[in-house]
């Protein structure tokens, strides 16, 4: 889908005018306090509030002849236009409701006459502002109206209320009907919202709770579905999305938190395409999600930055929507001095035509946005690989599927009291090492608890030792190459140091170990140097940075250049230059042992109300997060050796009051975002070249933090590939936030995550060998447990194929090629008994012979045999079971195949035949009778045929059939029996069988019996 809402995101290839052309400029937006979204559309006309109290600006949609359109006014009401809405069955048809109690129906002109002076239809008064209008779907003339606690049902032919909803408790926020006009649906300030069937009852037949803050909510439906929509702020005062299936209304099936934004949210959604497009009042950003109820899921499709902040926001109805560019949805965007139209396409080839509802695609589904800040999108429905598919999406972080969660109870820090919530911007509001954390408290004197990492639990209801600063605090940090010493920035322009004793405090402290003195204006924030032990740097509301020796206790370097408040200062990963942000939106550049002056100079945020500095990639390059001209938070990536060039990359993220504190991770070059009241921690993976930022799984939370503070990669569980490790400040809690990578060999070392990391505990040159021009390096150690193996080194398994290929399927076979792979595969597994077969020894019977037999049996073995088949059978193989044991052990044993195989002795084989003696003439005689009568053609079977071979090979001689079973000489096996039929040669039972009996005499002479099935 792409989106071309401004100049600076038009795409060449679409089919769209230049955006100023599309604009509709020479307007005057009203700002009017209401529940309604203050700008409406037909096919024909646009109808906006105007600056004039009770006048509508009306403008036609479509330009006639290329020509300007001229803005006309509509004078509606004496008081102020609180919402208006266009009928669905007349596109010139227009409702107003007022102030003045009233609710008026206009009919607007074709195309360019005079807008009428009086209403064709009035309604009311009533009993209070008109809050809110809305037109049924599906039947003409039925108009909604809110009016405080109520929902009137007007028919507008008889003027006449139809019905009055009255349940509610307090003022209505929203209504909406549903697509199929059977059911009405309210949301109101009691937190409740409620289904109404207005043909019923004026009771609601539901009613829920929504969100947990009355602030302004908005509800719709998902056409005409049973699932709903509503959008409100939660208890922390976050803005959230709730669907709702109203079959099972007492709560919701999702709930996703969007930001923290204040301003009310005005939201649109498209039941053909399920787009779900959002902005707030005021505000400059543009939504768009997918939202599926069947999951359900919100997926974010897109995020605009509109060029002005929002006043209103409509959608144009689809049958003006221009169909041959694949225009699926169109919003106009009420700024306050144009409208602006924001187009959703699906990309087409050129000249491929009409695409019908069906073949398009839903926008999540083929997503190319133009904007560089636009969300996830859901990938395409038909890629032939990931490698195709990630060429044209783009590149993919490692870590995209990065996860943060809160860990176990048992190793938080409980009760926390008192803590300030005062510290300045510029500070993190309290810091961390890997063995405590320093907090600064809200109790005068500027004391600050020192707490054991090492000791979770609940804090004690008593005082605890605290450090008494005597000063406000704003800024602190920990000594990196010092873990007992602490330095504090006070609001007395001195910064003091503090050493704690080994095992934490254990009595109050109030002397520190050494006081810095210099600066002559309250300090902003301190850093230490990332190298050289005992150097320390500050930055004041003096305009000066100033470096520290902290053995003398003296300033070294005193750094000019800044004309107004410095923001935030960073040091270079190897120590040898320090970049600062200030207020007067530069960044400068300092190699403070070359010049107290800036090396370079260039263009920082435009906004003035806070910004971060960070080194990424190695120190080449710089990361700044700040603010725009509009108040929205964002992040620049600047060239660290080329500033005057401006921001490679600029990446906008939300609208929030506070400012971004970035955390950068140098070994997995991810930057965490977050700020102070925030409730989500933003992940990017930060590359060196374009697209720069790769978005990754953000880390949300139940409540707003008020700080967030990483800690040193040595603490990460690698054996749960853990990458980061965080502590989250809550209200009276601090909670350790672990961010690890899902993977399936968690048994071996990770060690394309977990690279030689730096020795940061170790400094590599003393503070005066750094003032004296030396440089040094940090030595790097491995995080690998001796008992893991690199995941690199772990042995190759062969792939395996995860599926069949579709020729297999694809590929029709007749009967008979099915039934010769089933004989192949029965003779195949013949052909792998271990034992020989008995007829290998014996003579009588040809090889091709015994071959043809064989086939025989095998091919009509899978013909249906009756039940009394299978009892004969089953007599005859205890016949043949009791005889063998009755010779003893005089006979010379079979082998265990040639028992399964032949079932019998030679001596039932001969009472079976009927011969004394093994005289190969007289077994020979009989043995031609029988196989003739049980021929096929002459009715009989060939099954009793192999029966016939099988004892003319267990005697060494044709065999003759026992009586039982020569009274069968009509037997067919069914095709659905064949797998089994080895099975039921053996005795076993459930085969569905059908027999033909006939009485047959013995070839000997000896009485026939018969058996019954």
């Amino acid at each position: 889908m792409a989106l071309a809402p401004s100049k600076t995101e038009a795409s060449p290839d679409m089919a769209f005018p230049s955006p100023f052309q599309a604009w509709i400029g020479g307007i005057r937006a009203g700002s009017v306090t209401s529940y309604g979204n203050n700008v409406k559309a037909s096919c024909r006309w646009i109808a906006f509030n105007a600056e004039a109290s009770g006048v509508l600006g009306i403008v036609a949609l479509e330009c006639e002849d290329g020509g300007e359109r001229t803005v006309s006014q509509l004078c509606c009401h004496s008081d102020v236009v609180t919402d208006f809405d266009f009928s669905p069955f007349d596109q010139l048809l227009l409702a107003t409701g007022s102030a003045d109690e009233t609710v008026k129906v206009w009919r607007l002109p074709q195309s360019g006459q005079n807008m009428p002076s009086s209403a064709g239809l009035t309604l009311g008064p009533g009993e209070g502002p008109v809050d809110m209008l809305q037109f049924h779907p599906t039947a003409d003339g039925i108009l909604a109206s809110g009016t405080g606690k109520r929902v009137t049902i007007w028919d507008m032919e008889q003027q006449q209320p139809l019905t009055v909803l009255d349940s509610h408790r307090d003022q209505l926020q929203s209504l909406a009907w549903k697509r199929d006009g059977r059911l009405l649906g309210t949301s109101c300030k009691d937190k409740k919202l409620r289904i109404f069937d207005p043909r019923v009852s004026p009771a609601a037949s539901q009613s829920a709770l929504g969100h947990e803050n009355n602030k302004d909510s908005r509800l719709l439906w998902m056409g005409s579905s049973d699932c709903l929509i509503s959008i409100g702020f939660s208890q922390m005062r976050e803005r959230e999305v709730k669907l709702w299936d109203m079959r099972r209304f007492s709560g919701a099936m999702l709930t996703v938190a969007l930001d923290t934004s204040p301003g009310a949210a005005i939201p649109l959604y498209d039941a053909d395409t399920g787009l779900l497009v959002m902005a707030g009042k005021g505000e400059n950003l543009l939504y768009c999600f997918e939202v599926a109820a069947v999951q359900p899921a919100l997926t974010q499709v897109t995020q605009c930055r509109t060029e002005g902040s929002t006043r209103g926001l409509a959608a144009v109805p689809r049958l003006a929507l221009d169909v041959m560019a694949c225009e699926v949805l169109r919003v106009l965007q009420l700024a306050d001095t144009a409208l602006v139209p924001v187009s959703y396409v699906v990309p087409r080839k050129e000249g491929s035509g009409y695409s019908s509802p069906s073949s398009l695609a839903s926008p999540g589904s083929a997503t190319t946005s133009l904007s560089a800040s636009t969300g996830p999108s859901s990938g395409f429905a038909s890629s032939p690989s990931q490698k195709s598919l990630q060429s044209i999406l783009g590149p993919s972080s490692r870590f995209r599927h990065a996860q943060g969660r809160v860990l176990h109870r048992d190793t938080h820090l409980t009760n926390l009291r008192g803590l300030s919530l005062t510290t300045p911007g510029e500070c993190d509001g309290f810091c961390a090492n890997h063995h405590r954390v320093a907090l600064p408290l809200l109790s005068a004197g500027g004391q600050i608890t020192i707490l054991e990492l090492s000791k979770p639990g609940r804090l004690p209801d008593a005082a605890i030792p605290t450090i008494q600063n005597s000063v406000a605090v704003t800024d602190l940090s920990w000594d990196p190459f010092d873990p007992q010493r602490l330095a504090v920035a006070g609001e007395d322009a001195k910064i003091r140091l503090w050493r704690i004793p080994e095992g934490g405090l254990q009595e109050t402290l109030q002397e520190p170990e050494a006081i810095l003195q210099g600066h002559t204006e309250k300090i902003y924030s301190i850093r230490f140097h990332p190298m050289a032990s005992d150097l320390l740097v500050s930055s004041s509301y003096d305009m000066t940075v100033r470096i520290w020796e902290l053995s003398t206790g003296q300033e070294a370097l005193c750094l000019q250049g800044h004309t107004d408040q410095i923001f935030s200062l960073a040091w270079s990963p190897d120590g040898k230059k320090l970049a600062t942000v200030s207020k007067d939106g530069r960044l400068r550049l300092y190699e403070p042992r070359c010049s107290p002056l800036p090396q370079q100079e260039g263009p920082g945020p435009e906004g003035a109300r806070g910004a971060r500095i960070v080194w990424v990639c190695g120190g080449d390059y710089l990361l700044v997060s700040g603010f725009d001209s509009r108040s929205e938070r964002r992040i620049l990536l600047y060239q660290a050796q080329a500033l005057r060039k401006g921001p490679l990359s600029v990446l906008g993220l939300d609208v929030a009051p506070s400012t971004l504190l970035p955390f950068y991770d140098e070994d997995t070059s991810v930057v965490f975002l977050t700020g102070k009241g925030d409730t989500r921690v933003f992940l990017y993976e930060v590359m060196p070249e374009p697209p720069y930022f790769l978005e990754c799984n953000s880390f949300t939370s139940s409540e707003p933090h008020k700080g967030f503070i990483f800690l040193p990669k040595t603490v990460c569980e690698v054996r749960e590939v853990e990458f980061a490790r965080a502590l989250r400040l809550g209200q009276s809690t601090l909670e350790p936030v672990a961010f690890h990578v899902p993977r399936v060999k968690k048994e071996y070392f990770q060690d394309d995550i977990y690279p030689p990391t730096r020795v940061w505990w170790e400094p590599a040159l003393s503070a005066r060998a750094w003032l004296t021009g030396e440089d040094g390096q940090q030595r790097r150690t491995s995080l690998q447990p001796a008992d893991m193996t690199p995941v690199s080194q772990a042995p190759k398994e062969a792939p395996l194929r995860k599926f069949v290929p579709a020729s297999v399927y694809l590929e029709e076979k007749s009967d008979e090629q099915k039934k010769e792979e089933l004989l192949s595969a029965m003779v195949a597994r013949l052909g792998n008994r271990e034992d020989p077969l008995p007829q290998d020894s014996f003579e009588g019977v040809d090889e091709d012979e015994w071959a043809k037999y064989l086939a025989q049996i095998i091919l009509v073995g899978a013909q249906v045999v009756g039940r009394a088949f299978m009892r004969a059978l089953r007599q005859e193989l205890a016949a043949s079971r009791a005889a063998a044991d009755a010779r003893g052990r005089s006979e010379r044993p079979q082998s265990a195949a040639a028992s399964r195989i032949i079932g019998i002795s030679l001596q039932e084989a001969q009472q079976i035949l009927n011969v004394s003696n093994l005289n190969p003439e007289e077994i020979q005689k009989n043995y031609d009778h029988l196989f003739k009568v049980n021929d096929k053609s002459m009715g009989g079977s060939f099954y009793l045929q192999s029966k016939v071979s099988q004892r003319r090979s267990g005697a060494g001689a044709v065999l003759a059939p026992s009586p039982a079973l020569s009274t069968f000489s009509c037997m067919e096996f069914g095709r659905a029996e064949l797998e089994h039929f080895a099975w039921i040669r053996q005795g076993g039972e459930g085969a569905a069988l059908s027999l033909c009996v006939n009485l047959s005499p013995c070839p000997a002479g000896g009485e026939s019996e018969g058996a019954a099935g």
